[in-house]
């Protein structure tokens, strides 16, 4: 048992379970509808297998890598029957997922630096803001202290909403008045969590890709000041993604990834959606650790991403 393992028990499992259900009710009729009435692993089943994937937001790209590993393999068996294909299917999906790098912390476990700084970036609209007030709440629950910092200073309603958040968890904020530098606000919030000697220091940000330069330019000015204080700060970029959005997300992490050194995602809203194997796509694509999903509107419903659960989900019969 690994340590991801570790940390999913049985409410976990359910609220996964639940997440992605309507991804599941989608994905499982169409690979069932592929099988039905065939004994082998034919082309035509490969066929509607891949239509199947494409369907729930896996990515053409993906879509390709998966069955390419899975026509090599009936090729080697000869023999495969459509019994074998769901287990089939499960390793290979599993195989695009990447693997947390090491030290690699979940909420429960040592960080591996204090303070550590997480920088929150994404669109507005993507769950950014409820991303890092259910962070806030798991880790403190986890009995880490934590600071937030409202460095999206041109929205009054992100700054409203993170002060709601604070409120709501007991976490204290760093904020400044409306249309302030934000990464003044950066730095104050990083000097802070240095002085009062706080384990997480999360920082929000501006969610404008209209112009991606002046992104790029702000990002790196916020992680310039963090590194007057802390030299590495920040520890982990973490971009928030829409997955009610399907390919849209895959667009948006194209932009980012471009703009910053992010480092981990975090998908949100994966119970509302069929949409859930964009979560393949992305994970896939940029070969960043999808590190957290949202499955639900509960405080608790930020869930620390285990492939091997979130697959065991996909596959599992009602």
């Amino acid at each position: 048992m690994g340590f991801f393992d570790k940390i999913f028990g049985k409410k976990e499992k359910e609220s996964l379970d639940q997440g992605l259900q309507k991804t599941k009710e989608g994905f499982l009729s169409k690979i069932t509808k592929a099988v039905a009435g065939k004994s082998t692993v034919d082309e035509e089943v490969l066929d509607d297998l891949e239509n199947a994937l494409v369907s729930a937001d896996v990515g053409i790209d993906t879509t390709v890598q998966i069955i390419d590993r899975i026509e090599k393999r009936v090729a080697r068996d000869k023999y495969m029957g459509t019994s074998d294909l769901n287990r089939l299917l499960k390793e290979e999906i599993e195989g695009v997922l990447t693997d947390p790098p090491p030290g690699s912390y979940t909420f429960d476990s040592d960080l591996p630096t204090r303070p550590y700084i997480i920088l929150v970036v994404g669109v507005n609209g993507a769950g950014k803001t409820t991303t890092i007030g259910k962070l806030s709440h798991q880790f403190k629950k986890a009995g880490k202290s934590v600071l937030l910092g409202a460095a999206d200073t041109f929205r009054a309603a992100a700054v409203d909403q993170l002060t709601i958040w604070s409120e709501r968890t007991g976490v204290p904020i760093i904020k400044q008045p409306m249309g302030s530098d934000p990464a003044s606000v950066a730095f104050d919030t990083v000097q802070s969590a240095v002085a009062k000697n706080v384990d997480v220091a999360i920082i929000d940000t501006a969610g404008r890709l209209h112009n991606k330069a002046h992104l790029m330019d702000e990002l790196s000015k916020i992680k310039r000041v963090m590194g007057k204080i802390i030299p590495d700060a920040p520890h982990e970029v973490l971009l928030v993604l829409d997955g009610s959005t399907g390919q849209n997300a895959l667009e948006q992490a194209k932009h980012f990834t471009a703009a910053t050194d992010v480092s981990a995602i975090a998908i949100t809203k994966l119970d509302g959606t069929a949409k859930g194997g964009v979560v393949l796509a992305i994970a896939n694509q940029f070969k960043i650790p999808v590190k957290f999903i949202g499955v639900g509107e509960k405080v608790d419903d930020l869930l620390v991403f285990n492939k091997r659960e979130f697959v065991d989900s996909l596959f599992k019969p009602d």
